[in-house]
């Protein structure tokens, strides 16, 4: 079994959370709460790149975390 590290974003959507994957566009799942979310992204993880690795694709390794933050930006009138 081979090991990769990836950035996720788990962010609310509505009623529930939404998490996805940068490094591996089209990666998302959902959950009711942050912890499974983080679960279900998990288990999408290893499917899209067990499928990845079967169409010969390459994986995407993250040199350095995505570095996510919160900014307030002051937009004139």
């Amino acid at each position: 079994m081979e090991k990769y590290k990836f950035t996720i974003i788990v962010e609310p959507d509505e009623d529930s959370f939404h998490a996805y994957v940068p490094a591996l566009p089209g990666c998302h799942s959902f959950g009711a709460t942050i912890d499974e979310a983080q679960s279900n992204i998990s288990e999408a993880i290893a499917l899209h790149v067990e499928c990845m690795k079967k169409d010969g694709e390459p994986i995407r390794v993250e040199k350095q975390p995505l570095v996510i933050t919160q900014m307030t930006v002051t937009v004139p009138l």
